[in-house]
């Protein structure tokens, strides 16, 4: 949407743009873009809360008042971020999954299998070009991060940072996840599956705990890439 906004504004329209993730905002540089720290698919916030959604779309408007760009406001609300650190105290209760992160994804990885079978082999794992069976070696890597540890890993490019490498594997342990949940509850609601992750899954826990790294750290950068994380 980002590069359709400068298009549209060669053309003589004006636009804003709600954007999910501000780094890539940043680096695309839309006319007018408001960064939203909500879950992605949600750019207006909580479904069936109107007075907040008018907010959210009230402060994308003012972004008009500025003639030129590019311009990057973050959305002065941090409801959402909060609510989402805080997701993995959901549900505390017992789990049949399993508390560490890497045994989780092998036990979890018939069930991706057999969605990916059942999907003409598409998925939306791949971002951090690590295949599934050595999701293992990934979570490792993003449990040293997140005890404070200076991890890195092999298959990380070497334009990319650390930090952003983070955020490609985080991506993909999400999508592995959620897309093996899929395939054992077809009929689960974007609710139950968002609190299943957050609540009762290792993977939720551990990517809790990276963010809440990232937010400690005292970097600007970081503190932002933790609020993608963490939704």
């Amino acid at each position: 949407m980002s590069v359709l906004a400068r298009v549209f504004e060669e053309a003589g329209l004006t636009t804003v743009s709600l954007v999910l993730v501000r780094e890539h905002a940043e680096k695309v540089k839309p006319p007018r873009a408001l960064f939203v720290p909500f879950h992605y698919g949600y750019p207006l916030g909580k479904p069936d809360d109107p007075e907040f959604q008018h907010r959210v779309l009230g402060a994308a408007f003012d972004l008009l008042a500025y003639d030129k760009g590019p311009v990057v406001v973050d959305f002065p609300d941090e409801t959402g971020i909060a609510e989402l650190l805080q997701a993995s105290k959901l549900d505390t209760s017992p789990s049949s999954i399993l508390d560490d992160a890497a045994n989780e994804v092998t036990a979890l990885r018939p069930f991706y299998e057999r969605w990916v079978e059942g999907q003409d082999g598409r998925t939306s794992v791949g971002l951090s070009g690590i295949p599934q069976r050595r999701f293992r070696g990934m979570v490792r890597f993003l449990q040293s991060y997140a005890r404070g540890e200076e991890a890195d890993i092999e298959s990380r490019p070497s334009e990319i940072s650390v930090a952003q490498y983070i955020r490609y594997c985080v991506d993909d342990l999400k999508a592995f996840t959620y897309e093996s949940r899929f395939e054992q509850r077809p009929t689960s609601t974007e609710t139950e599956l968002h609190t299943w992750f957050w609540g009762k899954t290792a993977a939720g826990r551990l990517v809790t705990d990276l963010a809440q790294r990232m937010k400690d750290s005292g970097d600007s950068n970081l503190e932002r890439m933790a609020n993608g994380l963490a939704r």
